[in-house]
């Protein structure tokens, strides 16, 4: 189909598509890669040993990079290391109850503690308004007292939280 262009005087030519050989060209002959030799594939897990369930987690940033990292350090998938641990953990019952439990009580702790220091706030504000009125509130020491208690109270379930991480 080559001839001249009737408006310019330019040879036509067919024009290639989609990233297609260009015509007239030869197509470069396709080299066969190499085997590896020693290269170590897997038999496939019988049936019953084959993993057919999905379970979909969701992590934050920090989480994730921690749990990357450590199956890498396990030299194994994210997916297979999270599989894994978890099997772990459930076969060792007493200690990750244990674990789970003692977290969830601190964290129970911290916000009971917190409750109370909210309640002897609003008492000790109280004090100090009767305080500014020229008085001196009967029960002043006691609401200081009570409110010690309380930031001790917060303050020991917060670092036993923060020893646990």
């Amino acid at each position: 189909m080559a001839g001249t262009d009737r408006h310019r005087g330019a040879p036509i030519r067919e024009a290639a598509t989609e990233g297609g050989s260009q015509p007239g060209q030869e197509k470069p002959s396709r080299k066969h890669r190499a085997t590896k030799k020693n290269s170590r594939k897997r038999s496939p897990k019988p049936p019953a040993r084959k993993r057919a369930y999905v379970c979909s987690v969701r992590l934050n940033d920090e989480e994730k990079a921690l749990l990357t990292a450590a199956a890498s350090a396990a030299r194994t998938s994210l997916p297979a290391f999270l599989a894994r641990s978890g099997i772990a953990a459930a076969q060792d019952l007493d200690n990750t109850v244990a674990a789970i439990a003692g977290r969830r009580e601190t964290v129970s702790e911290l916000f009971s503690a917190r409750r109370d220091l909210k309640r002897v706030g609003v008492n000790l504000n109280q004090a100090v308004k009767v305080l500014n009125s020229g008085e001196w509130p009967a029960e002043l020491e006691n609401i200081l007292a009570a409110t010690e208690r309380a930031v001790q109270r917060v303050q020991k379930a917060t670092d036993q939280l923060l020893q646990q991480n």
